[in-house]
């Protein structure tokens, strides 16, 4: 399995966290690969050129696409291919859905759509092109033109709400939303208001979700569960165990034992 990424060029880097690629060739006795994407806060613009994936679901629909986003997400999905594969990717911030597309990120969280439904007939030219391009390299600045062009003409954006945002995801602090809205000149109503336009959750529920994704990132350190738990502001022990299976359909026991779908390629 081969992962790797690419960083965004200046200009976007306040929107775009990186260009992302994983890849796989199917061995011997190897007929299908699972893929379970757990809740995140941040989005993810995907082009599957290389075969693609079928969602499994138990019932309802299911969202089956060449390329498409999957926004910022509270629920965890699976997916299944039974082909050799390759992915390139966009994680950006949730805030860069209204900056790029003027939508209000609350009016897409959980939500995936592909790009045809999304972006209609841009949505088709920019498909075709990251699918025909020679390599990831060439995807990269195939989709950096692009989501330059629509930054251009951008007519929802709050710096103030992004930089909020900003900081809930990568300063490591527990705030309140009430020392959120005073670190940022609004009142509380305002800032709860505001801060779910661009990033598609009440400050509350998108804390839970940074909380996670930094308990996530200690995989492989071999810290006990306890003391991640701890580290990342988690109440108890039950606390951190609910959150855990509610956003990734695990128990944190074993998640963290690195036998979870979905995260081979943190192992490569």
């Amino acid at each position: 399995m081969n992962y790797y990424t690419i960083p965004p060029p200046i200009s976007l880097k306040p929107y775009v966290r990186c260009f992302w690629v994983l890849e796989h060739d199917f061995g011997n006795g190897e007929d299908s690969y699972i893929y379970r994407s757990i809740a995140d806060g941040c989005v993810e613009i995907v082009f599957h050129y290389q075969a693609a994936f079928d969602e499994l679901v138990t019932n309802g629909q299911a969202h089956n696409w060449q390329s498409g986003i999957h926004f910022q997400s509270s629920n965890y999905r699976r997916f299944e291919t039974k082909q050799s594969f390759g992915i390139f990717g966009a994680y950006i911030y949730p805030f860069a859905v209204p900056y790029f597309f003027n939508v209000p990120s609350e009016e897409t969280s959980n939500e995936m759509l592909d790009l045809h439904t999304f972006l209609g007939k841009q949505g088709n030219e920019i498909e075709e092109k990251i699918m025909i391009a020679p390599d990831n390299f060439k995807r990269a600045e195939i989709l950096t033109t692009f989501l330059e062009k629509r930054l251009q003409h951008a007519r929802l954006k709050d710096n103030t709400i992004a930089t909020s945002i900003k900081h809930v995801i990568h300063s490591g602090q527990i705030n309140s939303v009430e020392q959120l809205a005073y670190q940022f000149n609004l009142s509380t109503r305002q800032f709860d208001r505001k801060f779910k336009e661009y990033a598609g959750f009440s400050p509350k529920m998108y804390m839970r979700l940074v909380r996670l994704s930094n308990a996530l990132k200690q995989q492989g350190s071999n810290k006990s569960l306890s003391r991640i738990a701890h580290e990342c502001g988690y109440y108890d022990q039950s606390h951190f165990i609910h959150d855990v299976k509610a956003f990734t359909g695990y128990h944190p026991g074993f998640y963290f034992s690195g036998k979870a779908e979905g995260t081979e390629y943190l192992y490569v």
